[in-house]
């Protein structure tokens, strides 16, 4: 689990799948990436049970449906946040800038 969410787009979906349901065109754009990575990235998050899927109509709907995945995936996101915030100021520039 914590090896496939060391990657932040992986760690990024889940957190917005923790957020809510979605089809994965909404998720990439909540998420600001490319449909094939988003889709490539929900594969392998579902192979390892970190994701679901259902079938609406001709769409598949993703969710995470394990409570303990959301508070870690929340707790993480809080703390990488926080970090953010108490850097100094020159290096959080560069950090917001993908530096």
């Amino acid at each position: 689990m914590f090896g496939l969410l060391a990657s932040p787009a992986r760690l990024h979906i889940v957190w917005a799948l923790s957020q809510g349901e979605s089809d994965v065109t909404r998720l990439a754009d909540r998420v600001g990436g490319a449909l094939p990575a988003v889709s490539q990235h929900l594969a392998k998050l579902k192979l390892a049970g970190l994701v679901r899927s259902r079938r609406e109509g001709r769409r598949q709907i993703y969710y995470v449906d394990d409570p303990d995945i959301v508070t870690v995936v929340r707790v993480t996101v809080g703390q990488l946040t926080a970090r953010s915030h108490q850097l100094p100021a020159p290096v959080r520039r560069l950090h917001e800038a993908g530096v």
